[in-house]
């Protein structure tokens, strides 16, 4: 009799999946406005010094450090100078009033805040007494103090949030060179689904998992095509397969990925294209299928991933599995999320012999509070939780002991 293979670690099944991730080579040309959430496909370098030119960070006065060096000294204001403007050299023994952003005058080594200085006449001048004695640079912002020019602001693989956007605006980028959208084909299998709005039949249950998948892709800024739900049979999910691998990059499936007499993902994956990985030792989602599609009317084929049909498996298993190699395939590096330690308020008699991955969410003290039912089934967990706990196979958790935690917030973009 043939000892069944180990179900890979997830560590194990992430690498190869990262490992068999081709990114997409298509590019295009998108403004910088409209570039949120797509990924850099070519490392963007600045042609400026930002700031541009040394200017004040505070409203006040600009002045020679020296002439202030009493700590109550009063200067003539020979010049006002908003930002935007620029002003005439600073003469010995006077002042500038100057505003936040104002490129300060040549001559002028400080900025003294308006709050230590109070402005007054003498005869028709303006004059100002200065009641600090400022060091040399001080609220002054250097030219190229944030970004020298010639200096890499954003790497290749990076993606954009609407702080990288901000940045590539500050040196001038009207235009960014991103991967282009990831094509996803997504269906559904299980003659008892139903869609919401339909009438619920005996036996029946409502496709949940539709609507998270996609919400899911979305966040990632795929281009969708949904086959919606196809019947359980072999000859329909050959079929639908083939339909599938034609123009997507990826295929992803919901259920039919056990070893049941109506699970035909695995049978018809292996007559369509090939099966890479199937089965993983995590709980909850042991079943995810992992392979290729053979493209029928072109070259190539498609990547295939077949998630399990219970919705909290469906849902762990994108966020675990789905997500960084959809990440990858984009051209993006650091896929990985954030990982933090925190204290467990709870107990956990006893471990699962799979790396299990339980609903918990962060309570008024700062430690962990965990879901009471875990089961696969209770998509209420998961909206309740503010995401999972990694806890290894065969791990007792002890109320007060440290665990790995992986926000949602952190595995939902």
């Amino acid at each position: 009799m043939t000892e069944p293979k180990p179900l890979l670690s997830v560590p194990e099944a992430l690498a190869f999946l990262l490992a068999a991730a081709r990114p997409i080579a298509d590019t295009e040309m998108l403004s910088t406005l409209e570039a949120n959430g797509r990924v850099l496909a070519v490392a963007q370098q600045s042609r400026l010094d930002v700031p541009p030119m040394d200017n004040t960070s505070m409203d006040g006065y600009a002045v020679r450090a020296a002439d202030c060096a009493s700590g109550h000294a009063t200067l003539r204001v020979t010049q006002r100078i908003p930002a935007g403007h620029v002003g005439q050299p600073l003469e010995a023994g006077c002042a500038a009033r100057i505003f936040t952003g104002a490129m300060v005058p040549p001559g002028a080594d400080a900025v003294v805040m308006q709050e230590v200085c109070v402005a007054g006449k003498d005869g028709g001048s303006d004059i100002v007494t200065i009641n600090h004695a400022p060091q040399s640079g001080e609220w002054i912002r250097r030219a190229g103090e944030d970004i020298k020019d010639g200096s890499t602001i954003l790497e290749a693989g990076t993606r954009l949030r609407a702080q990288e956007l901000g940045l590539a605006a500050s040196v001038g980028l009207a235009q960014l060179p991103v991967a282009r959208k990831l094509r996803v084909a997504v269906f559904f299998t299980g003659d008892e689904l139903a869609m919401p709005g339909e009438e619920l039949k005996p036996g029946a249950i409502y496709n949940s998992n539709k609507f998270t998948l996609r919400g899911l892709l979305q966040n990632l800024g795929c281009d969708i095509t949904d086959f919606g739900i196809v019947p359980d049979t072999l000859a329909a999910t050959r079929e639908t397969l083939r339909r599938a691998a034609t123009e997507h990059d990826l295929i992803i499936t919901s259920g039919g990925v056990s070893v049941g007499e109506e699970d035909h993902i695995k049978p018809a994956l292996e007559a369509e294209g090939r099966v890479n990985m199937w089965q993983i030792a995590v709980k909850p989602g042991k079943p995810l299928a992992f392979g290729e599609v053979n493209r029928t009317a072109q070259s190539g084929q498609a990547f295939f991933l077949g998630l399990p049909g219970n919705p909290v498996s469906s849902f762990v298993t994108f966020l675990l599995f789905v997500r960084p190699f959809i990440l990858r395939l984009q051209g993006v590096q650091a896929v990985a999320p954030k990982v933090l330690t925190l204290r467990a308020d709870f107990a956990l008699a006893k471990g699962d012999r799979r790396n299990e991955f339980l609903r918990a969410r962060i309570n008024g003290d700062g430690g962990l509070d965990l879901f009471p039912n875990q089961s696969s089934g209770v998509l209420t967990s998961t909206v309740w939780g503010d995401g999972l706990i990694d806890n290894p196979p065969n791990n007792a958790i002890a109320k007060g002991d440290l665990v790995r935690f992986i926000a949602f917030s952190d595995l939902m973009y």
